[in-house]
């Protein structure tokens, strides 16, 4: 069993490098749709009902980085191995999910909360567990729904096809979803909705959130309202990155820190005013 992570100020020095780090790479490397499909299909095999998989950073072993739907991701993988060694006190778990956070931010997504503490796994879950893109309705809630998440999440989630392509030796498709896979918006709802999209990709699963009522409203509401895409996405990623993944009291950013102190001081201060006026108050009826 795998220690408890100790969030101490170390600890998120170490984040804040990391983060620097990634930044830096991922710019350098225009790499930011492979490092958020490696945050997500670190996260994607969570079961809510037996507490299994999740994100835990057990891409990294052979057995699971060598299934099928991970094809491609050994890259990513070694790209996160260069950042680890400047900051090995951070955990795989929390690597892999600070990289898809920076992945969204770099290009333009919406700033999306990370917690850190996640505890880093040897064990894999057997392969099966990640959306097959060939698949439809049932199959898109069946795996979302094990993972204990909702349409929304779906949907939401489902707009990160704006970053990246697909790849026939990864997925056996082949294209980019958008005009622009390198630029985090709005635009896969925007061509999902159109009959023709001058050869953009659309998968099963993509064309199944058509299909749905549920799925369909949302898609709607996305493509028209880019600022309701961002707020939904940032809930339903940091939703995603701490599935299985209880953060402990002291788990936040250097910045939330100074934020949590700066509030503390305020309200003592506060109080210490309040008890003075009185007790001031008393000794002037006093007199």
């Amino acid at each position: 069993m795998a220690l408890p992570v100790v969030v101490d100020g170390d600890y998120l020095k170490e984040v804040d490098k990391a983060r620097r780090d990634l930044r830096a790479l991922i710019a350098n490397r225009n790499c930011a749709p492979l490092m958020l499909r490696l945050a997500w299909h670190d996260a994607g095999t969570y079961d809510a009902r037996t507490k299994t998989g999740g994100p835990n950073g057990s891409i990294r072993n052979e057995e699971e980085f060598s299934h099928g739907a991970n094809n491609g991701l050994k890259k990513a993988l070694d790209f996160c191995e260069e950042v680890k060694t400047k900051v090995p006190k951070i955990t795989y778990a929390d690597l892999y999910q600070l990289a898809g956070v920076v992945a969204v931010e770099i290009t333009g997504g919406p700033t999306i909360n990370f917690v850190p503490g996640r505890k880093d796994s040897k064990i894999s879950t057997n392969e099966g567990r990640l959306p097959d893109a060939k698949q439809g309705v049932p199959h898109l809630r069946d795996i979302f729904y094990r993972m204990g998440l909702t349409d929304k999440d779906i949907v939401a989630l489902s707009g990160a096809h704006t970053l990246g392509r697909a790849h026939p030796e990864r997925s056996g498709f082949d294209g980019p979803w958008t005009e622009d896979p390198l630029k985090f918006d709005n635009s896969y709802f925007v061509e999902l909705l159109k009959e023709e999209s001058a050869g953009l990709l659309k998968l099963p699963t993509d064309k199944a959130l058509l299909e749905d009522p549920a799925f369909r409203r949302y898609v709607g509401l996305y493509a028209k309202d880019g600022e309701a895409f961002f707020r939904d996405y940032a809930e339903s990623r940091k939703k995603l990155s701490e599935l299985g993944f209880v953060p402990s009291s002291k788990a936040s950013s250097p910045k939330d820190g100074t934020i949590l102190l700066q509030s503390a001081v305020g309200v003592v201060v506060t109080g210490a005013v309040v008890i003075l006026s009185y007790l001031y108050e008393i000794r002037k009826r006093a007199k």
